[in-house]
């Protein structure tokens, strides 16, 4: 099997151009998503979906930016188009002051979790897990039976409209096959995206954080980078600079079909017993 691939995703350098998505929808012949404005922000899609498979989040917090200036409060009048800068009546603000405002942009993705749900679940195997480590779904072995929806506990999958099948990020896997970046990582400008094999990026991933958390920015943390969470790791993890729930994340997730295992062998502890307790009724008669 070829090295486990994966993406890191370091939200602290996202400036939310949203080239990730419309690489990714040109990439894979994706439909646009209609291009409404959701009232949530600048966010036109507002969440992964089948025609969605990179999603950029844009979350706006009256919270000051940790050791960077936080910008000038616009009071007073509005100066007329073309006064200098320096003439303008803007006051500078002191980092901590009510008023600061920071952006938090983060690009969405499926995880590829090393316990998948989805693929546990799938009756067809149009889910299947590539020489990559990376999870997959056959569009034309899907039957559109929806399990593997639920099943997520990303909320990750979807189903198209008019056809019923699921869709999602296959990491772009005829890209990679070929040696090639993913088309999101190769199309954004500051590496927010970064494609390689993972054990790599979570070495560089750590090293981030304590480049941050030296600078002051002490919410800098990793999320799904450790192997033993409940989807026992992703082969997409990220950077985060506030609670996953910010940013629409479970903060603990975990598979659903995890304890499967341990249900099937108490179903059949439990088959057995009635069995055998028919089989002791049916000797107990024949006497």
């Amino acid at each position: 099997m070829a090295q486990r691939m994966g993406f890191f995703t370091d939200t602290s350098v996202c400036i939310g151009c949203k080239a990730c998505e419309v690489a990714c929808k040109e990439w894979n012949g994706l439909p646009e998503d209609g291009l409404n404005f959701t009232g949530m922000s600048y966010d036109n899609t507002e969440k992964l979906g089948a025609d969605t498979w990179r999603h950029v989040a844009f979350i706006e917090q009256r919270k000051p930016l940790a050791r960077q200036e936080p910008g000038v409060d616009h009071t007073g009048p509005v100066p007329p188009l073309g006064t200098p800068p320096e003439t303008a009546p803007m006051t500078p603000m002191t980092q901590g002051e009510g008023g600061d405002l920071r952006w938090l942009m983060s690009s969405d993705v499926c995880k590829h979790c090393t316990v998948a749900a989805c693929l546990d679940v799938c009756p067809t195997g149009a889910l299947f897990r590539t020489e990559f480590g990376t999870v997959v779904v056959q569009s034309d072995v899907c039957n559109g039976c929806g399990y593997c929806i639920p099943a997520c506990p990303f909320g990750v999958l979807d189903q198209r409209k008019d056809d019923g099948r699921a869709w999602k990020c296959t990491l772009c896997y005829d890209r990679i096959g070929d040696g090639l970046e993913p088309a999101c990582a190769k199309a954004c400008p500051t590496d927010s995206i970064q494609y390689g094999p993972l054990d790599e990026l979570r070495e560089r991933a750590a090293a981030r954080v304590a480049t941050l958390n030296d600078a002051g920015v002490d919410d800098a943390h990793l999320y799904l980078a450790d192997t033993d969470n409940g989807i026992g790791g992703a082969g997409a993890f990220f950077l985060l600079l506030d609670d996953p729930e910010v940013y629409g994340l479970p903060p603990d997730p975990v598979a659903t079909t995890r304890d499967l295992p341990a249900m099937w062998r108490h179903a059949a502890v439990a088959a057995a017993g009635l069995l055998g307790a028919g089989l002791l009724a049916c000797a107990g008669r024949s006497r």
